[in-house]
Order: structure tokens, then C-alpha cells, then sequence
């Protein structure tokens, strides 16, 4: 036995000696040292020996096994090296250069202006309120004192679901659902997404606005010039000029739009502001006694205010940007100037 021992293990090492690939060393090792291998065999055939020649037989069996494996990963690891050092050469890839640095992304500039503005107005003691996207014809235009047959439904183009389902033409619903489940005091802002059927230099399907309410005792005109002035100042500068303009909105009365000086020309008069020095920014008003009846106050109690701005109309003013589009082209040329 101890002969035959010594000659697997010599032919072992020769058959390793002519391995260049990892699937020959392993094809060896399977050979020799598997369930099924040669030396694995001859291991099995010690109990047909005698007593004492018996643990001899096993501890020179085990030192050839232990040494053949070690021999193997010896075999491995050359091949290994080899095959690094060969793919190194063909490797277009010079991996002594310095790495390159991961971009780091931004925030997109609506998601900036967003909560810059949600900002001014939490600052200004505003809560944040939501609602859903898909909404009722009811919240979208009847409780805003908007019925079916009102000529104002024209101003918007809606996305119908059904005849009672919409995708929602601004965030102005949520007052409604705000006021349904709350009593005055309210003072909240409603951010988030609306939809019309829209598409131009100034217009997207899908647009992004913030919608104002304050309700309470002796709420006044002069407490809407004043929160939105404030907001104004804050967002462009405090030397930035506006006015208020007679307007009108359903859900509104008296209504106002209000137009700030020209970002560009700063009053003097250019292509972006028509040459008049003013940009209309959002609209707004004190809350029509029609919607307070609507959802169960008492308008001779209370009075309140409402306005709606869109954010890509702000951020178009704040940055001098004069397509709307390019806001959702993600050109990032044009997104990493932000």
C-alpha cells in the first residue's frame, strides 16, 4: 500500500505540473481526492491490513492527502496570478489611474422653489394640508361655487375619469375638504400637482401649485395684502415692487391677480414682461359667502381669504426662464445649473 500511495502521489504532482487552466486542477483533485478518486479508494482499503500496520499506513495516508491539497491550491493560486497578469496586459482599463468621482445629485429647481415657498408660508404660522389628485366634480368646482352650467368652467380644461371623476385643475379642493372637517380658525397652504389639458411655452399638463386659506374672525383684504407682500419680498427681495389688480375668480369676491415688477428689466420694460414692467404672479381674494354656506359656516360670522400660485411660474420669474418645458425635458445641462 505504501507503494501505491507514493505512486498516486507522484502522479498526481505530474499531472499538476502540465495544469494550466483552474478547470484541470480541479478535474485532478476530483480524480484523486473525490468520493470517488484514486487515493480515496486505496483510504478505504485500510481495514484489510493488519492492526499494527494499520495507523503507519493512515498516517502516511493522511500526510499525502494533506500535501496533495496543498499542492493544489499551490497549482491554483499560479494559475490564478497568471491569468491576472495576462488580462492586465489585454486590459484596456489602467487601474493604477485615480478613480472617478460619482455625480452627486441635485434637487430638481420645482422641488427647490417648492419648498422654498412651503417654507415662507410655514414661517408665516401656515400649516401644510393634501388631498387627492383624482377627485370629485363636486370638491373641483361645485363646492367652489362653480356649477355645471358656469360659464367659469371654461377657464379650465379638465381631464375627465367619468362624468363625476377628474384629475383635479388646481389644489383649491383641499380647502373645501379642510373646511368640511375643521372649524375656524384655518390657516393652511396646499401644495401638490394639477392637471388641464394644456401645452404650450407657458402651460404643461401637469403643473405644480400652492394654494393659500386663512379663515377666522375679522379676517380682511388687508390681511391678504399683507401676507402675500411679505411672501413677495421674501422670495424675490425686499426692493421688488407689486400690485394688486381687480380680477375675478368663482370661488372669490372681491378677487385680485397679483402682478409683481419685472424680474428682467425691473420695471423698465422688455419682451418677457410685454414691455408693461409687471409679471403676473398668482391670484386671490377674500372667500365667497357662497362656498362658506356650502360647507356649513355662518359668512355673516366669519370672513377669510384664498390665493393660488404655480410654482413653475415662480420659478420661471425667480430664474429668468422663459419655456416652461424645459423643466420637464431633464436636458441635463440645463438641470445642473440649478
Amino acid at each position: 500500500m505504501k507503494e501505491e500511495l507514493e505512486r498516486l502521489f507522484a502522479e498526481a504532482l505530474e499531472k499538476l505540473k502540465g495544469a494550466v487552466e483552474e478547470r484541470q486542477v480541479a478535474e485532478i483533485k476530483t480524480e484523486f481526492l473525490g468520493k470517488k478518486g484514486k487515493i480515496t479508494a486505496l483510504l478505504r482499503g485500510l481495514v484489510n491490513i493488519s492492526q499494527e500496520q494499520r495507523p503507519v499506513m493512515g498516517c502516511l495516508a493522511n500526510e499525502i492527502k494533506v500535501s496533495l491539497e496543498e499542492k493544489i491550491k499551490e497549482s491554483l493560486a499560479v494559475i490564478r496570478e497568471r491569468k491576472r497578469k495576462e488580462d492586465l496586459l489585454h486590459e484596456s482599463l489602467d487601474i493604477t489611474l485615480p478613480g472617478r468621482r460619482v455625480p452627486i445629485g441635485r434637487k430638481h429647481p420645482i422641488t427647490e422653489v417648492c419648498n422654498e415657498i412651503i417654507g415662507i408660508f410655514l414661517g408665516l404660522g401656515f400649516q401644510i394640508s393634501e388631498g387627492p389628485e383624482v377627485e370629485l366634480d363636486y370638491y373641483n368646482f361645485e363646492a367652489l361655487n362653480i356649477p355645471k352650467d358656469h360659464p367659469a368652467r371654461d377657464m379650465h380644461d379638465t381631464f375627465y375619469i367619468s362624468d363625476e371623476v377628474l384629475l383635479r385643475t388646481h389644489t383649491s379642493p383641499v380647502q373645501i375638504r379642510v373646511m368640511e372637517k375643521q372649524s375656524p380658525p384655518i390657516q393652511i397652504i396646499a401644495p401638490g400637482k394639477a392637471f388641464r389639458c394644456d401645452s404650450d411655452v407657458s402651460h404643461t399638463p401637469m403643473f405644480h401649485q400652492v394654494e393659500g386659506l386663512m379663515v377666522g374672525n375679522n379676517i380682511t383684504f388687508g390681511d391678504l395684502k399683507g401676507i402675500l407682500t411679505t411672501f413677495v419680498h421674501q422670495m424675490f427681495g425686499y426692493k421688488t415692487r407689486l400690485r394688486f389688480r381687480p380680477s375675478f375668480f368663482p370661488f372669490t369676491e372681491p378677487s385680485a391677480e397679483v402682478d409683481m415688477q419685472c424680474v428682467i428689466c425691473r420695471g423698465k420694460g422688455c419682451r418677457v414682461c410685454s414691455f408693461s414692467g409687471w409679471l403676473e404672479i398668482l391670484g386671490s381674494g377674500m372667500v365667497d359667502p357662497e362656498v362658506f354656506k356650502i360647507v356649513g359656516y355662518n359668512p355673516n360670522e366669519i370672513t377669510g381669504f384664498a390665493f393660488g400660485l404655480g410654482i413653475e411660474r415662480v420659478a420661471m420669474l425667480k430664474y429668468g426662464i422663459n419655456d416652461i418645458r424645459m423643466f420637464f425635458e431633464n436636458d441635463m445641462r440645463f438641470l445642473g445649473q440649478f
